[in-house]
């Protein structure tokens, strides 16, 4: 257990009546207010915070667990954030101490920028994998993905969790079932009545950003990128494990720039559950 400083200020747990300070806190750092991804991540997870006696937040977080809900099998953190005027205090390191004892023997998992890894590193974070951030509007051309996609429907649902769980490693219904009304579109891959792949397309401010993105291959991937491309005018944007280099690579062609590389961070485990082969995107790095 990481024991805290008697005069640290005290961290709460927010709730979604906390969403615009968590925005105001975003954007105080030169982030998007992401209010809609927000929303997800403070319904289907837990927010932790600290209070600014002058109103507002002075640092903030979230944490999503997946498994059961007695023994989670993992909790992914993300949107670490200390407001500019309270920065190089103490405040993250604090609050990410506080994060790691409230979780107690539970893995952990993030997405690290380069500026954020040394204070994760010093907290016994070990970096196990490395995403790519893309964006750009996406360029049809080339040829056809030859893998079938549809729209998803409420009955396709039983079977894109079976096919999470064994993707994802363990359990996150209570965010899969949410995607339909958090997502703009949700697509399917099928071949011979069964599906082999499905990716959603959210929106975040000006762009749609693409996960989860689970699929057979990347030939599949290529197939659920395409056919949400086609159903947007926004300029894209995800975040693929760099071991999917055909995939980055034709994203690129297809118009997507590179923006930045995050360190994928573990604590408690070596390596994160499921089968990376088939897990090409997140559905947001602040969730996994």
């Amino acid at each position: 257990m990481l024991t805290p400083s008697p005069t640290a200020p005290p961290v709460r747990r927010l709730t979604h009546r906390d969403l615009i300070a968590c925005a105001d806190l975003s954007e105080d750092r030169g982030w998007p207010r992401e209010e809609h991804k927000w929303g997800l991540l403070l319904t289907a997870g837990q927010g932790y915070g600290i209070d600014d006696p002058a109103g507002g937040l002075m640092a903030a977080c979230a944490v999503t667990r997946y498994g059961p809900q007695e023994r989670p099998e993992l909790g992914a953190i993300g949107m670490m954030l200390v407001a500019e005027r309270h920065a190089r205090q103490g405040l993250g390191r604090h609050l990410l101490r506080h994060v790691v004892s409230a979780l107690g023997p539970t893995p952990l998992t993030l997405h690290a920028t380069p500026l954020g890894r040394p204070l994760y590193e010093e907290l016994g974070f070990k970096t196990t994998g490395r995403a790519e951030m893309v964006s750009g509007r996406f360029l049809p051309g080339g040829p056809a993905p030859m893998v079938p996609t549809r729209a998803a429907t409420a009955g396709d649902l039983p079977a894109i969790i079976r096919l999470d769980v064994d993707v994802f490693g363990t359990d996150r219904t209570h965010m899969i079932t949410r995607l339909p009304a958090f997502a703009d579109r949700l697509r399917v891959a099928v071949e011979d009545g069964r599906i082999i792949g499905y990716a959603a397309a959210w929106p975040n401010m000006d762009t749609h950003v693409i996960g989860p993105l689970i699929a057979r291959d990347t030939e599949t991937a290529r197939a659920l990128v395409a056919s949400l491309a086609a159903h947007t005018d926004r300029p894209l944007r995800t975040d693929v494990d760099v071991r999917h280099e055909e995939l980055l690579a034709w994203l690129k062609e297809r118009g997507l720039a590179s923006v930045a590389f995050n360190s994928v961070m573990t604590h408690g485990i070596t390596e994160l559950p499921g089968d990376w082969t088939r897990r090409f995107a997140p559905l947001t790095v602040a969730a996994g």
